[in-house]
């Protein structure tokens, strides 16, 4: 029997419980039979719980079993432990009650990632889990609307680089608060480097190389109350940039000079760690060094989106030493006119391709993780750009818009993070040419805590390229992203860095898209920066 036959003979908690056997290794250092939660009495659940992916009949559950986090294996024995989880329409779990049944695995740190399927479209749940006598938080979640359902409303914030140590996550707490269908990020979930310039707390460690000290970073994240309390209210979307591996690496090759074979050891227990603390589908799970975590997500016919990976697959930055990644600032450079280099790797770039030819959303959102409009600044020595950014891959910029532009029948917008800085811009078929036509809109978030570049340097980059319509860098947020069917919302919620745990946050600016008008045009401005051409 095919497994989407099988599965599709399943019910719902059964379809969750194949999953969870076809997509888990069998024969791992536990065996297959279940032991009892130790009774140690600490609570198993310190990490809390989180959930993403919605589809119109299924949604993700995650959790990681882990009563001493930092602790090999969250200090729990080389064994299977029974996992129950719940879902249901409302908080006493009483309505529309679904429960079922899985194994929390040693060999993937007992992490769980349910995937239950045959529920209701656009509907909220409520959903825990049991272990023992133990029991989680309460999460909540949804589900999306049909595909084809004329739905009113997408609200998504767009959140990106939360460094542990350069402040406290006050704005997960307000992301956590917020009506929200969807939270988005797009990269540098965590860090694994430290700067003591800016530190405000600590790390429990030094920077991660094994599977086990990656682990012990996404512990240290995870027991943040904010966070987890931004997991638990809102289904999550996500892709990543570097630091969840190591800053500016480039494909299979290392910023910090490791030797191929090493640093390809040290991707693969990064994103092994990534899958376990991630609330993603279980058949995202990495093999080796590989892990496919670009994907498609329908909101009935109002808006696709699609989260894309511009880090797993790119070429190495121009104009480096063979087999040395990393980014720097650039004049002139032969590579940077290279057609075969690329951002997202040429199954990618095609993959994406042919979904927007195909995508009949009203809104296109493109999720990927830094800013695609040029930021090049214009110095008395030529222009000089960072080659880690899309400048240093103009040629795969150039794909895009193409992409982009020959397929109009909806509008694009593309979020990004990365910069540490709120970003409005325009898109154009040529980005380099201010004649060409503008296709697409940009909206890229500031930092949930990292540092930025200097006001300085942003005010020169304002200076160099007409169509960067807003930047700031002096301010820590996220983004509010609402849309219907006739115009997209942006809200650029920020607060002073370093970020506090009382911190004040405040709208620094809002723009606005118009259905069949690309480009943002201005909303509201709480502090003027520039005049924004008409």
């Amino acid at each position: 029997m095919q497994r989407r036959q099988l599965l599709t003979g399943l019910g719902g908690g059964a379809t969750a419980l194949a999953l969870g056997l076809l997509f888990t290794p069998r024969s791992g250092i536990g065996g297959d039979r279940p032991e009892p939660l130790p009774p140690t009495g600490d609570d198993p659940f310190t990490l809390g719980v989180a959930s993403g992916m919605p589809t119109p009949d299924s949604v993700v559950l995650w959790t990681r079993l882990a009563p001493r986090p930092f602790e090999p294996l969250g200090g729990l024995p080389e064994a299977p432990l029974a996992l129950q989880w719940e879902l249901a329409e409302d908080e006493r779990f009483t309505s529309g009650l679904r429960r079922g049944e899985t194994l929390a695995r040693p060999e993937n740190g007992h992490s769980v990632h349910v995937e239950v399927g045959e529920l209701p479209s656009d509907r909220r749940y409520f959903y825990r889990f049991r272990c023992g006598e133990a029991e989680s938080p309460v999460g909540r979640t949804r589900t999306a609307p049909a595909a084809g359902a004329n739905v009113s409303r997408l609200r998504l914030a767009l959140a990106s680089c939360q460094h542990y140590e350069q402040g406290a996550f006050a704005l997960q707490r307000e992301i956590a608060q917020q009506d929200l269908d969807l939270v988005v990020f797009v990269g540098d979930y965590l860090y694994e480097s430290s700067n003591p310039r800016y530190r405000l707390r600590r790390f429990e460690g030094p920077r991660p190389t094994t599977l086990e000290g990656y682990r012990r970073r996404h512990a240290t994240y995870k027991l943040d109350p904010d966070l987890r309390a931004s997991h638990a209210a809102h289904p999550w979307l996500l892709t990543w940039d570097d630091h969840e591996v190591e800053n500016d690496y480039a494909g299979d090759t290392s910023y910090a000079e490791w030797d191929p074979a090493d640093f390809l050891r040290v991707r693969a227990a990064a994103y092994k760690a990534y899958f376990e603390h991630m609330p993603v589908s279980p058949r995202m799970a990495p093999r080796g060094a590989s892990m496919a975590i670009q994907a498609h997500y329908g909101w009935g016919r109002l808006a696709d989106l699609w989260t894309l990976d511009n880090r797993q697959y790119r070429s190495i930055q121009a104009c480096n030493e063979d087999g040395h990644a990393g980014g720097r600032m650039l004049g002139s450079c032969a590579a940077l006119e290279d057609a075969s280099r690329t951002m997202f790797g040429t199954s990618q770039e095609r993959w994406i391709a042919q979904e927007l030819a195909t995508s009949q959303g009203a809104w296109r959102l493109l999720a990927q993780s830094t800013q695609v409009a040029p930021a090049c600044i214009d110095t008395p020595l030529g222009l000089r750009l960072y080659s880690d950014s899309w400048d240093g891959y103009p040629r795969a910029r150039e794909r895009l818009m193409a992409a982009i532009a020959a397929q109009p029948q909806g509008d694009v917008v593309c979020l990004g993070g990365d910069v540490h800085r709120h970003v409005a811009a325009r898109l154009r078929a040529d980005p380099r040419d201010l004649r060409s036509p503008v296709v697409a809109s940009e909206f890229v978030t500031s930092s949930i805590t990292t540092r930025s570049a200097s006001d300085t340097a942003v005010q020169w980059m304002l200076a160099s390229n007409p169509d960067l319509l807003h930047a700031r860098s002096d301010e820590r947020g996220y983004q509010l992203i609402e849309l219907d069917a006739r115009r997209l919302r942006c809200e650029m919620r920020a607060t002073a860095f370093p970020v506090r745990s009382a911190a004040r946050v405040h709208t620094q600016a809002s723009w606005v898209v118009e259905r069949g008008r690309p480009g943002p045009q201005l909303d509201t401005l709480q502090v003027p920066l520039r005049d924004v051409p008409t």
